[in-house]
């Protein structure tokens, strides 16, 4: 089965529309195509019981980012800094992402 292809990649700036981490801003660190979900820093703190290991010999509890779903996030507009739809252009032969608010490249 085809991995369906996101708005949104690892590295990207963006900001949570909904959710209970609503207006929250995050980079993306990293992207799950296949569940339809990223991971973005700051943002859906969970906590999570570790067992004492060679890493953590204390053990106790961690908070972690968990992922969200994708369509919960919007990439930002690098020249207005606010958020954006994506759109597509074909650039000397390649497929680039654009912000739909200004026309600027998503992709660097």
């Amino acid at each position: 089965m085809k991995q369906p292809t996101l708005h949104v990649k690892k590295g990207d700036n963006v900001k949570v529309i909904s959710g209970k981490d609503k207006g929250k801003e995050g980079k993306i660190l990293e992207a799950y195509p296949s569940q339809s979900r990223v991971l973005v820093e700051g943002v859906n703190m969970v906590k999570k019981h570790a067992k004492p290991s060679q890493a953590n010999p204390q053990g106790g509890i961690l908070t972690q980012e968990a992922a969200i779903h994708v369509s919960n996030v919007m990439p930002i507009d690098p020249k207005t800094g606010e958020p954006t739809r994506v759109g597509y252009k074909e650039e000397n032969g390649k497929k680039v992402r654009i912000a739909k608010k200004s026309g600027e490249s998503l992709d660097n």
